[in-house]
């Protein structure tokens, strides 16, 4: 049985690091590079993409999500939805019982007037207008679902990243091939990674590899330049990863700079947040919540969010030391020392 490669490449400093350590081991004709394109990339990470298969004479294949068949899918349940029944808020009323194990009993009470279930013809009107394939996953996946992804909700990762590389990988164990996923993950990236192993069989003849899994970020820059690489420019414009731009996990920090150096990017998420809060029932979507306590309307969406984003702690006062030069370099890896 032959074994195949296949490094999921981001074009961000883990995966580059781990995409080196694959063509070392296994060399280039056993491994299969893949970029799952979510569509909510900056330019730099497709210039870097290019720029790696030129310096390492590899192939990228690129995976893009369709949600065609659910946006279709979807504008019909719209168009037909007719539902009589009313959504309530409740609370709990105690009963001044216990139960058997001696827990109070308590009654449920409904609130208010409730919300209705079904459409409404105007919010009808409003979906149907908009609810089209605009081409772009992360676009569609969310006009499709009706809001963006969250902290609590990450549907972006599963649908627009692991769902189009698991179905890459299952072609080539149904081919025969025995396949070893390589994943540039660490454990020091976030509390849910703290537990990573270095080799795992998910399947038949089907492995997952983490071969930095006990690296840090700032070795992981230093072995692509050791090995004679640039790494994603990226970074040394202030940015602590590459992906999406932005990624609904950044903070205020990678937030100011997009607004600093990718203003674009912010005109482009206001628009997706018109699009995508007209394709939902209740009229409103923003990407990030919102920064305030209270819900006034011009304090929700991507502009409030850059304008909180350049204030202090609290975001009542703006921070005096931002960056204001969008053309400095500005690397947490020391990559503005480096010639």
């Amino acid at each position: 049985m032959r074994f195949l490669h296949v490094v999921s490449v981001s074009s961000g400093k883990d995966s580059q690091a781990t995409m080196l350590l694959a063509i070392k081991r296994c060399g280039k004709d056993n491994c299969r590079f893949v970029f799952a394109d979510t569509g909510n990339e900056d330019a730099a990470v497709f210039e870097h993409l290019d720029y790696l298969r030129v310096a390492l004479d590899i192939e990228i294949d690129v995976l893009r999500s369709n949600f065609d068949a659910e946006i279709a899918s979807r504008r019909v349940f719209i168009s037909r939805d007719q539902r009589t029944g009313r959504k309530y808020d409740t609370i709990k009323i105690p009963t001044g019982e216990s139960n058997a194990e001696g827990y109070p009993v308590y009654r449920i009470k409904k609130v208010g007037g409730g919300k209705r279930v079904r459409w409404s013809n105007k919010a009808k009107r409003r979906a149907l207008a908009v609810l089209h394939p605009s081409g772009n996953p992360y676009l569609d996946l969310c006009m499709w679902k009706g809001l963006f992804p969250s902290r609590m909700a990450q549907f972006c990762t599963q649908e627009l990243k692991t769902l189009p590389l698991v179905e890459y990988q299952m072609k080539l164990v149904d081919a025969g091939y025995g396949v070893v996923s390589w994943q540039g993950i660490r454990r020091d990236e976030s509390a849910k990674r703290k537990n990573a192993k270095l080799i795992e069989r998910i399947g038949k003849r089907l492995w997952i590899f983490r071969p930095i899994f006990l690296w840090t970020a700032q070795q992981t820059i230093d072995y692509s330049l050791s090995e004679g690489l640039q790494v994603n420019r990226l970074y040394a414009e202030g940015f602590d990863r590459v992906g999406c731009m932005p990624c609904i996990n950044c903070g205020k920090k990678e937030i100011s700079n997009i607004a600093l150096r990718r203003p674009v990017e912010v005109r482009r998420l206001a628009e997706w947040e018109r699009l995508v809060a007209q394709a939902s029932k209740r009229g409103a979507s923003t990407f990030f919540p919102n920064p305030h306590r209270d819900d006034a309307a011009d304090k929700r969406g991507i502009y409030a969010m850059v304008q909180w984003a350049k204030t202090t702690h609290g975001g009542k006062q703006f921070n005096l030391l931002q960056e204001t030069d969008s053309a400095a370099c500005s690397s947490s890896y020391g990559l503005c020392d480096k010639p």
